[in-house]
């Protein structure tokens, strides 16, 4: 989960998932909509990879990202528990 908090902890990175929950993209539409670099984007994909948050997958020559949104969801459920609010499931967790 630390993985996860680290990657989320740059705003790029951020706006990368933000990016991609509304749909699968190429490097080079997200390079192109941030303005920056493709070897800089390379480095926040292999962070976001590492904490199982991004997907890829190829088509010809083209390598498509898309969201993992099961870690998305399980981050989700885990917030919700520190917060004591009702998990994923609509279950409220019962305090000490």
């Amino acid at each position: 989960m630390q993985d996860v908090f680290q990657a989320l902890a740059s705003p790029v990175r951020r706006a990368i998932i933000k990016m991609l929950r509304s749909r699968d993209m190429t490097a080079g539409d997200i390079a192109d909509a941030l303005t920056i670099s493709k070897p800089t984007l390379s480095g926040h994909f292999n962070v976001l990879k590492a904490a199982n948050l991004v997907h890829q997958r190829r088509e010809g020559t083209t390598i498509i990202y898309g969201l993992n949104t099961s870690v998305m969801e399980d981050l989700l459920a885990d917030f919700l528990d520190l917060m004591g609010k009702e998990d994923a499931r609509g279950q409220e967790e019962i305090q000490p």
